[in-house]
């Protein structure tokens, strides 16, 4: 599969209560040029939603995000991820996300994380909390010292930030949620949600 960092320039971040919303969301999204999907492991509703999408949109490269076990990597796993993505990492993490033969992203706040994931051999990584963690100005830092890292900054990314990010020489592509308004997402407004993401892919 080609590199999740490049698929498209945003991971849409997706939390479902519903699976029944699970197929039309995804095919949204598709539709608007973003099929790269990650559902959050937040919800009862996620693996359901990982298992509706797998079977339901092949055009769609779903991924399972917060996972935070090696329990949550098998889950993920057994629905039909695609891809990994956690907000933190652990060795025991690590080891089962590598064991599960799918790409991940494991997530990282501080230079010493990345070095540390370095090396082990890792070299993309989700950047999380994006905005609180320092933002674009904390990823140029990185960009010196650490070429070999690549990033998808995710957290209080939006519309008007995400070119900013997008412009890093390290970050491949930015997750975000702008495209999935709530009261959109409440009154299965599909329609919308493939026009914000079609807005979203266009950005670079």
């Amino acid at each position: 599969m080609t590199s999740v960092l490049d698929l498209a320039p945003v991971v849409p971040v997706v939390v479902l209560d519903d699976a029944a919303d699970a197929v039309p969301l995804a095919r949204a999204l598709v539709a608007g040029g973003l099929p790269a999907i990650e559902v959050t492991l937040r919800t009862p509703a996620a693996l359901d939603a990982i298992r509706a999408i797998a079977e339901g949109v092949p055009q769609a490269v779903v991924g399972a995000g917060t996972v935070v076990s090696a329990a949550g990597v098998a889950d993920a796993v057994a629905a039909g991820a695609r891809f990994l993505v956690s907000p933190g990492w652990t060795g025991g993490l690590l080891d089962a996300m590598t064991a599960s033969g799918l790409p991940f992203l494991p997530g990282v706040a501080t230079a010493s994380e990345v070095v540390a994931l370095l090396e082990r051999g890792i070299r993309e990584m989700k950047f999380f909390p994006a905005e609180a963690a320092g933002g674009t100005a904390y990823l140029k830092s990185l960009a010196g010292p650490l070429p070999g890292a690549r990033f998808c900054p995710t957290g209080g990314i939006s519309l008007a930030s995400a070119p900013d990010y997008l412009a890093l020489p390290n970050v491949g592509c930015v997750g975000g949620t702008w495209m999935l308004p709530p009261d959109a997402v409440a009154a299965r407004d599909w329609g919308r949600v493939e026009a914000l993401a079609r807005e979203a892919a266009g950005l670079r």
